[in-house]
């Protein structure tokens, strides 16, 4: 296994090193020739070659930002959310009505709220007790319990929920298990998340 391994490893660098000297060759050849023509030209397929590269690298990256994520499908009391790109799964609802967006953490036993999130929603982050606490990948990050006048997503509504307001950094809002749980099914099925009341 280890010499097969060595002799695809050799056979390539043979095919590179031969690629190189063809390249080389007709580059050292024609520099001869016509040098101004040919540095031009060398600088032009050096920026196509770079630029092929960096886009290449980025390409997951812009296909992330141009794609338009599909929404999630509401209708009486059952919500269907396709699984985005980075393989979460998104939902905008509203609080104190205000749009929020959250992405669906069956790994949080709260409603946890970015302070920006809260703020939008009316709620006055410099007035919160900072009393709880939350284990995260960042560590242990302090927490204010607070009151949802109002959670409508879709055409389900809710209303005085329990949340918590999360001091430390996060990009997102997420919705937890103490929401989960509020629906009589919560499934994942072939990249969607179904909910129904």
């Amino acid at each position: 296994m280890v010499e097969q391994v060595i002799s695809e490893n050799w056979g390539r660098l043979v095919y590179l090193g031969l690629l190189l000297v063809a390249v080389g060759g007709y580059f050292v050849l024609e520099i001869r020739r016509r040098p101004g023509r040919t540095l031009q030209q060398a600088a032009i397929w050096g920026l196509i070659f770079l630029g092929t590269l960096a886009a290449v690298g980025l390409w997951s990256d812009i296909q992330k930002q141009v794609t338009i994520p599909e929404q999630a499908v509401m209708s009486d009391g059952r919500i269907e959310v396709p699984q985005a790109q980075d393989g979460h799964y998104y939902l905008t609802a509203e609080v104190n009505g205000k749009p929020i967006r959250f992405v669906v953490d069956t790994g949080a036993s709260q409603i946890v709220m970015t302070q920006r999130d809260a703020e939008r929603a009316g709620i006055d982050t410099g007035q919160l007790a900072y009393i709880g606490q939350a284990r995260t990948a960042n560590g242990l990050v302090a927490t204010a319990p607070v009151r949802l006048q109002s959670f409508d997503l879709g055409p389900i509504h809710d209303s005085n929920l329990r949340a918590v307001v999360n001091r430390g950094s996060m990009d997102t809002s997420l919705l937890g298990m103490t929401y989960l749980t509020r629906f009589a099914k919560v499934e994942f099925a072939r990249g969607t998340l179904i909910l129904e009341r």
